[in-house]
């Protein structure tokens, strides 16, 4: 019974340390702008209000998120709506840098892989 009892939370630690090494670091996206090159390529996770945003058919959607400390375009190919202007929305994505979207050329912009409303 007390083996049982140590392997089950053995594995129960080993699945907590997978999970939150999987999620990316929230970071602020003013940290992003400042040194984009630390974080090209990496996943990254901010929380912000979005300030402005467009859609181009069949090619997605861009939104522009601000949290205080700066603002990044987020590019998304997913299917479905762009958040509303004035929403709270958390996301998660890859930071590319040179990104064109819909004829529109941007710098440092994050390629959404995941997002919340609030």
């Amino acid at each position: 019974m007390r083996s049982r009892r140590k392997v089950s939370i053995l594995a129960l630690t080993l699945l907590c340390v997978s999970l939150f090494t999987a999620c990316p670091s929230k970071t602020n996206i003013g940290k992003i702008l400042d040194n984009p090159d630390r974080y090209r390529d990496k996943e990254v996770g901010i929380t912000g209000t979005v300030e402005d945003g467009y859609g181009v058919p069949l090619v997605g959607r861009a939104y522009k998120v601000d949290d205080g400390t700066g603002e990044i375009w987020v590019v998304s190919r997913r299917n479905g709506g762009s958040p509303r202007k004035g929403a709270r929305v958390g996301v998660k994505g890859r930071v590319l840098q040179g990104f064109s979207f819909g004829g529109r050329n941007f710098g440092t912009v994050i390629e959404e892989s995941d997002r919340r409303t609030k």
